[in-house]
């Protein structure tokens, strides 16, 4: 009875700590809003702003700011996949090393330890899966994407073309994700990021 008591507890502390992990991944996503107003973005505009009326004298003309913004619309958009790719890697990271931690414990039974072991290989093969999923978007012609796939769903969050994003572009992703992993359509949520 002990035994057994000693693997229910090993295993809900396990489901505990990836449960953690994934909350984890998801509160570190950022918008490209949450980063303008953190200032991230803000303080590279009024520097580019401000060497451009050093050189001409008197500011720069529309034409001029409306590049302007568009070249911080796509350094913003830039900046939110490559954090939530880094927020995605982190909590992955920990969640092995929290796994890895049962594999080395000596009070951890062969159980436990199989279980960890199956566990890592998952992550390692979603982790390999996302990254070619997310190349395989890019070979499409989208400026960037980013993945997460889940125990039972795989969200899919892409840069919009410049003439919109339309039901084409989420069935051609859609594809992509269903011929890479074992996914249904109805388990994918394709979010256009904004």
């Amino acid at each position: 009875m002990s035994k057994s008591r000693k693997k229910g507890a090993v295993y809900g502390i396990i489901a505990v700590m990836l449960c953690v992990a994934v909350y984890l991944n998801w509160s570190y996503v950022q918008t490209p809003d949450d980063l303008l107003s953190a200032g991230q973005i803000g303080s590279q505009t009024s520097t580019s702003n401000k060497t451009k009326q050093g050189d001409d004298g008197e500011g720069a003309s529309s034409n001029e700011t409306t590049e302007q913004t568009s070249k911080t619309e796509a350094v913003t958009t830039s900046d939110y996949f490559t954090e939530s790719r880094l927020s995605r890697e982190q909590s992955r990271d920990e969640a092995i090393s929290i796994l890895k931690d049962t594999l080395a414990s000596d009070t951890s039974d062969e159980e436990s330890k199989q279980l960890a072991n199956s566990q890592i290989s998952e992550m390692a093969d979603a982790s390999v899966a996302e990254s070619t999923i997310e190349s395989l978007i890019k070979a499409k012609g989208y400026q960037d994407a980013v993945v997460f796939i889940g125990s039972d769903s795989v969200n899919v969050i892409v840069a919009p073309p410049e003439s919109g994003f339309t039901e084409t572009d989420a069935s051609k992703i859609s594809d992509i994700v269903v011929a890479e992993t074992s996914f249904r359509p109805d388990q994918i949520t394709i979010v256009e990021a904004g």
